[in-house]
């Protein structure tokens, strides 16, 4: 059932999914939070700046054709997407970017409560101008210490923080970019996601890490989504965990997909738009 519910914000709450590294899962990380805010009842638009690669927009698209075809009436968000500037000159194209952005995220506020934008998995002036905007970013990562290098640099031997790494430093980049843009602040976490179910060194060795980091770059970090191969069977029906019991019907339930529900739901309680 979705509550009917509205945010009293003068702007919408700016919701990105960011990781410079491809596969992370930000663009089932948007859809999941896009689909289970609007079943809590917020008004929710989002933009995918990932045009080339397009699979947030694809995903939305997979989920209009099977409610045209289903008949089911599933929560849909508005979409956009933004290309990059076609100006040859460098600086007028970061500018042209800038106001495009800016001025979509003005249009959708006006009947949005919450937007969430999905950024491309490289560094780009449409993924760095996309973090600027946030007022919460959502970096998912795999729970691997390959995935770990794009936050910081790892000693092989000790296993100690040597530095952090670029991803981490674009980040702070676009933190300062906001605060001059509009005085607003970053309430980054990062998600870590694909977990194993089983208890290992390396599990433990990267949660140490993270928290070591989270202190030094200024992150909180959350439990994300389990290594499950549903979440990537739904995509092609552009649905998400949240959208199960309307689908297959609460009888049908394994405890797969109500573990997976809960992973939603905690993500969604851990940004704290409630």
């Amino acid at each position: 059932m979705i509550r009917e519910k509205t945010m009293t914000t003068k702007h919408a709450h700016v919701i990105v999914t960011g990781n410079e590294k491809g596969g992370s899962g930000k663009s089932t990380t948007a859809m999941h939070l896009a689909v289970g805010l609007l079943r809590d009842g917020l008004r929710v638009a989002s933009i995918d700046l990932d045009a080339r690669q397009g699979t947030f927009s694809t995903y939305l698209s997979n989920r209009r054709h099977f409610i045209d075809d289903k008949g089911k009436n599933l929560p849909m968000p508005e979409v956009r997407v933004i290309e990059h500037s076609t100006d040859n000159n460098r600086d007028a194209a970061e500018a042209d970017d800038e106001r495009r952005l800016a001025e979509t995220i003005d249009e959708l506020s006006l009947n949005s409560d919450v937007i969430i934008i999905d950024t491309p998995g490289a560094d780009s002036v449409l993924t760095r101008l996309g973090h600027s905007f946030a007022d919460t970013l959502i970096t998912p990562l795999n729970d691997s210490f390959i995935d770990l290098d794009v936050l910081a640099h790892v000693d092989p031997v000790t296993l100690q923080i040597k530095n952090p790494s670029h991803y981490s430093e674009m980040v702070w980049q676009e933190k300062m970019r906001k605060a001059k843009r509009d005085g607003g602040s970053i309430d980054w976490i990062v998600m870590r996601n694909r977990l194993s179910h089983l208890d290992a060194r390396n599990k433990r060795e990267i949660e140490r890490l993270l928290a070591d980091l989270s202190q030094r770059v200024g992150f909180r970090q959350v439990a994300g989504f389990g290594e499950r191969v549903i979440y990537r069977e739904l995509f092609l029906a552009g649905l998400t965990m949240m959208d199960i019991i309307d689908v297959l019907g609460a009888e049908n339930l394994t405890m797969s997909h109500i573990s997976a529900r809960q992973e939603v739901r905690s993500l969604i309680d851990a940004i704290g738009l409630n």
